[in-house]
């Protein structure tokens, strides 16, 4: 994996190969830590594609939830959309014609934010989060999306069963171009790394995204 900088200042790490296709990975709360690292890797050996994680905390890692916490509070999530947009634009810049952006937790907000706020990308895949309506409403999102949520989910207000049930619903009654997908597990089952990691549903979701 190599450390490369977008044209922002924004620093991030870049892996797969030179193609048409690119993906933007976007870290959990933690950081970009050696498990987002990994999932970039896993993505970038399971089809031909150039795959970039932004590091969005600027190089800080939390090992506890109260450091992430910390972290994520004090992310300027405008600025962040910057980041993800100049991740694209070093896409674009390196021969990329499709771009999609997946994100995780903190990560899966931001994929909805940038589906709102991001030029040059054609898809995105949410992991259980939901951005603050004010900031990205499900009604302006310009691009298809995959959205996989866990029913036992109990971050309330932001991945939880009723938050995806009413953003589905929104993004239904408006008219998007979407696909949801609900799995009988808890948040961040796809984290390899974490205590609720649920090696059945993240072998399905990740065959989903892919």
């Amino acid at each position: 994996m190599q450390k490369v900088t977008f044209s922002n200042g924004c620093p991030g790490y870049m892996t797969g190969q030179h193609s048409k296709t690119g993906l933007i990975v976007i870290q959990e709360w933690w950081g970009v830590n050696d498990q987002i690292k990994q999932t970039a890797e896993k993505f970038a050996a399971a089809s031909p594609m150039l795959v970039l994680v932004p590091d969005l905390y600027r190089g800080q890692v939390a090992f506890h939830e109260d450091e992430a916490s910390h972290l994520m509070s004090n992310l300027d999530w405008q600025s962040a959309v910057q980041d993800i947009q100049a991740a694209v634009d070093y896409l674009k810049e390196n021969g990329c014609e499709k771009i999609a952006v997946v994100g995780f937790c903190m990560g899966g907000a931001l994929t909805i934010a940038s589906c709102v706020h991001v030029g040059g990308i054609d898809c995105g895949i949410c992991f259980y989060g939901i951005p603050d309506k004010e900031f990205a409403a499900p009604q302006k999102i310009r691009v298809p999306m995959q959205l996989h949520f866990g029913n036992l989910d109990e971050c309330k207000g932001f991945s939880c069963r009723e938050s995806a049930d009413l953003l589905e619903k929104e993004m239904r009654d408006c008219g998007k171009d979407f696909e949801m997908w609900r799995y009988e597990a808890k948040h961040a089952f796809m984290n390899h790394c974490g205590p609720k990691y649920d090696e059945k549903a993240a072998s399905v979701a990740f065959e989903r995204t892919i």
